[in-house]
């Protein structure tokens, strides 16, 4: 389901709510701390914040997940994966404020493949190799980063880390130069990916980095 205008997947739904719920239901040292139906008003109310829980997150999906980059099937993916990113994410308590900032972190947390749209913080690192010989940097890298809120100590913003975390400035793109060593040199920032790959194709004419950032990134960020 790629369409905007299409209606929420139900077998998606489904695998959703269905996972979320037996997450929260199986026995563990977690479970035993919450009660669910003091915390929601009864059973039956918890049952319906687990549906919206998991439509809200099947629409979000429908416009911000690119389906083709999927290797699962999607309503199966949900329910053999949503109900654990769901709790990690957000635990069992809250699950009635779940919002579209949750989806993304659930997204994230699943490693899916999520649409880079204006004002979407989604993590970037694609490399691509330097097409002039001789040249002290094989290759080039562009990388999300972010600036620790009033400091100018600037960090990568990886797939494993909070893209509305308080504590961070928006997300910007650096572009670097990879030493033959590994080791990174900045070269410059820039606020869009667009605004990167025309800054290194001026600076390396030839260069190979594709128009629009891969919906994952490309080196490793664990």
């Amino acid at each position: 389901m790629s369409d905007e205008s299409e209606q929420p997947d139900s077998a998606a739904v489904f695998g959703g709510a269905l996972s979320l719920w037996h997450e929260c239901k199986k026995p563990s040292k977690a479970n035993e701390r919450v009660n669910l139906s003091e915390c929601y008003n009864g059973g039956d109310e918890f049952m319906r914040v687990v549906m919206r829980v998991a439509t809200r997150f099947e629409e979000w999906a429908s416009m911000h997940i690119v389906f083709d980059g999927l290797d699962d099937v999607w309503p199966y993916l949900l329910e053999d994966k949503f109900g654990a990113a769901c709790v990690c994410v957000t635990g069992m308590e809250t699950l009635h404020e779940f919002n579209e900032r949750d989806c993304l972190r659930v997204s994230l947390h699943l490693r899916l493949p999520v649409r880079h749209s204006a004002g979407l913080p989604v993590p970037v690192d694609v490399t691509a190799a330097n097409p002039i010989p001789n040249s002290p940097f094989p290759a080039f890298r562009i990388q999300t980063v972010r600036q620790v809120a009033e400091d100018d100590f600037c960090e990568a913003f990886t797939l494993s880390d909070d893209p509305f975390d308080d504590n961070f400035d928006p997300p910007h793109f650096a572009l670097y130069g990879v030493g033959s060593d590994g080791l990174l040199e900045h070269i410059a920032d820039r606020d869009t990916y667009a605004k990167t790959v025309t800054l290194a194709r001026n600076l390396i004419p030839g260069i190979t980095f594709p128009d629009t950032p891969p919906f994952r990134p490309t080196t490793a960020q664990e």
